[in-house]
């Protein structure tokens, strides 16, 4: 057995997927249609560079799934890293987080000493970015 994907519940798909794929550069690998048996619609999204998977569950009113949506239940965030970068990087990443719909948390590269960021989805769901310091820099 291996891990292949995390999933996420979504309250509008399309929003969403605009976030993934604009904000974090996630690209869609695979759909699905659920909802002749009472599922809904999916959509699988993979980081080009790691291979990581998300996938995105919309689910319909009177779907098996469409409980009451509760931001976060049992997800604490999602981590995403750009490596040994400089500061600049990384701030610069936050704000095109903030230009497609993310909202702020608190900890910006400001807050951080420049070491992470966090945003959160369309949803509430924390997304948080970090780096790794450069050469010649502490940390």
């Amino acid at each position: 057995m291996r891990f292949e994907v995390v999933g996420l519940r979504v309250t509008r798909l399309e929003r969403s997927l605009r976030f993934y794929t604009r904000a974090l550069g996630l690209k869609v690998v695979q759909r699905g249609d659920t909802r002749s048996w009472g599922g809904g619609i999916w959509v699988v999204l993979e980081d080009p560079r790691s291979r990581r998977r998300v996938e995105l569950n919309w689910y319909p009113k009177g779907s098996l799934f469409s409980g009451p949506y509760r931001t976060g239940d049992a997800v604490d965030h999602l981590d995403f890293t750009l490596g040994v970068v400089p500061r600049k990087e990384l701030e610069r990443v936050y704000r095109r987080l903030l230009r497609q719909g993310g909202r702020p948390t608190g900890y910006a590269p400001s807050t951080t000493e420049g070491w992470m960021a966090s945003v959160l989805d369309p949803d509430g769901i924390w997304i948080t970015v970090g780096r790794k310091p450069t050469r010649g820099e502490r940390g």
